[in-house]
């Protein structure tokens, strides 16, 4: 005897929600990318970031490109479980873009309009982490192994 395995339809509310998580995916994404390619920049050559005199924070380049750099390869890492749809990739994902917009307004006098691009990004990726209910996430492929909630 076999057995037909019938996939339940989801809802739109689900399908809202899935589409959802899946943007705050790709946003983590490019954010955690571009955080990666601005901590090379500023590793490799300081000349790229405008310097601010009497700026209430004032650091080494070198050493805050370091801290982008280890900030976009988490976020990268963290992608893997936002689209598998787990709990540890949305708690994750939340502090991750709450740490890029923190060393993005510390960033600011030396690449404004830029820090407020990843500010605006970030910003999102908390609010479609947030918004969506566990429950009504539904996994995108067949087979998918059992989310960890």
């Amino acid at each position: 005897m076999t057995a037909t395995h019938t996939r339940p339809t989801p809802s739109a509310k689900q399908q809202w929600a899935t589409g959802l998580a899946a943007f705050a995916a790709v946003m983590l994404f490019l954010v955690g990318l571009l955080a990666v390619f601005r901590g090379v920049m500023a590793i490799a050559e300081d000349d790229i970031f405008v310097t601010t005199r009497n700026y209430v924070f004032e650091y080494d380049l070198t050493g805050w490109g370091c801290i982008h750099l280890a900030l976009g390869a988490i976020a990268l890492i963290v992608t893997v479980g936002l689209f598998r749809m787990s709990m540890w990739g949305r708690v994750a994902g939340v502090a991750i873009a709450g740490l890029v917009i923190i060393a993005n307004f510390l960033s600011l006098p030396q690449y404004p309009v830029w820090s407020v691009v990843m500010i605006t990004l970030s910003g999102f990726i908390i609010w479609a982490l947030c918004v969506v209910r566990a429950d009504n996430l539904y996994d995108l492929s067949e087979d998918a192994p059992p989310r960890d909630l």
